[in-house]
């Protein structure tokens, strides 16, 4: 059976570490021996210690220190019973500490502690210590990458969608970090309508331009929902601002225009993806052979095929599984 050991003090270590202390030391003082001190278990204690001396107060940086100290170790539960504590404290805390509890919770998966942090953080009547853009985004990124389907990133979204909504009340204006997560979050639960609504606000209601990630969510989330035509025009829009196509929203249009019949123009936008040093995946180069061979053009797939495979473009097992595959499909 696998132990369930728990890391262990090294007393040595903290000996060194108590010696280089002065006596009645301040908050500043044990901070700075805390920062030096690589061994996050000989940091607990030193914060323990000082915890039991008559009249000695942790200040922000001293909790500070010691959750990343903590955190950055992964030991959490000793991180949360600290975190607590900070809770607990009226006068305790500032913004960048509590957005620091916040990025440990969601690291941890622990998503209902961090946005009750946030929670506390809106709630506090020190505006120093209120949400502000990095905590947003912080929750923006936890929840987005918790979803593993459209059912479940349409439970987060609404999260999402409330946070943001509080976020613009509250006077925090959104970065293009918080409006890609929108667009993202929209298209992953399929409200693609959603994220073009807040595409097309980006430089009008927000000071904020679009840029290539603002492109590549929605042209692969227009051609998930079969809307080839929209997601052209946008890729093309992409182009004439300057930006180059992510390798999925290459993929996903050239896809597209194959399904659609379209395959010349499908094999164009193939060439220019290669070209673009953007790297197709073996479901787009089937999925424009095959379609091509839907024409009753066999003799053209296998050029196209032999071409990909002279110019290396696809190596020589690719190159005979897809061959394989077409003879199998087209020529039997």
């Amino acid at each position: 059976m696998k132990s369930d050991s728990k890391p262990v003090l090294d007393e040595v270590k903290f000996q060194q570490a108590v010696s280089q202390l002065p006596p009645r030391f301040t908050a500043e003082e044990l901070c700075n021996i805390i920062t030096l001190q690589e061994d996050p278990l000989v940091c607990l204690e030193l914060f323990n210690l000082a915890s039991k001396q008559p009249r000695f107060r942790h200040n922000d940086s001293m909790y500070h220190i010691i959750i990343k100290k903590l955190g950055a170790a992964k030991l959490y539960g000793e991180m949360d019973d600290i975190v607590n504590r900070v809770l607990d404290v009226p006068h305790i805390g500032s913004e960048s500490l509590y957005n620091t509890i916040i990025y440990f919770f969601t690291e941890d998966r622990k998503l209902t502690k961090a946005v009750n942090v946030y929670k506390h953080m809106r709630n506090s009547k020190n505006v120093e210590c209120r949400p502000s853009i990095r905590t947003y985004n912080l929750l923006f990124s936890a929840l987005l990458s918790r979803g593993s389907n459209s059912y479940i990133n349409h439970m987060y979204m609404e999260t999402i969608r409330c946070l943001f909504k509080q976020m613009v009340n509250d006077g925090v204006e959104p970065d293009i970090f918080s409006l890609n997560s929108m667009i993202k979050g929209y298209v992953l639960s399929l409200h693609v309508n959603d994220a073009l609504r807040i595409f097309h606000q980006m430089g009008v209601v927000y000071n904020c331009l679009p840029n290539s990630f603002s492109f590549d969510y929605l042209v692969h989330g227009l051609c998930a929902q079969g809307r080839t035509q929209n997601a052209r025009d946008l890729c093309n829009k992409m182009k004439k601002r300057g930006f180059v196509p992510s390798s999925k929203s290459y993929n996903s249009l050239v896809s597209s225009l194959a399904l659609g019949g379209e395959v010349d123009n499908a094999v164009n936008l193939l060439w220019e993806m290669i070209e673009n040093r953007r790297a197709a995946d073996l479901i787009t180069y089937w999925t424009v052979v095959d379609e091509i061979c839907r024409q009753q053009r066999v003799g053209d797939a296998m050029k196209l095929l032999k071409e990909l495979q002279e110019k290396e473009f696809v190596d020589n097992y690719t190159y005979r599984k897809l061959l394989h595959k077409l003879h199998d499909n087209h020529m039997n």
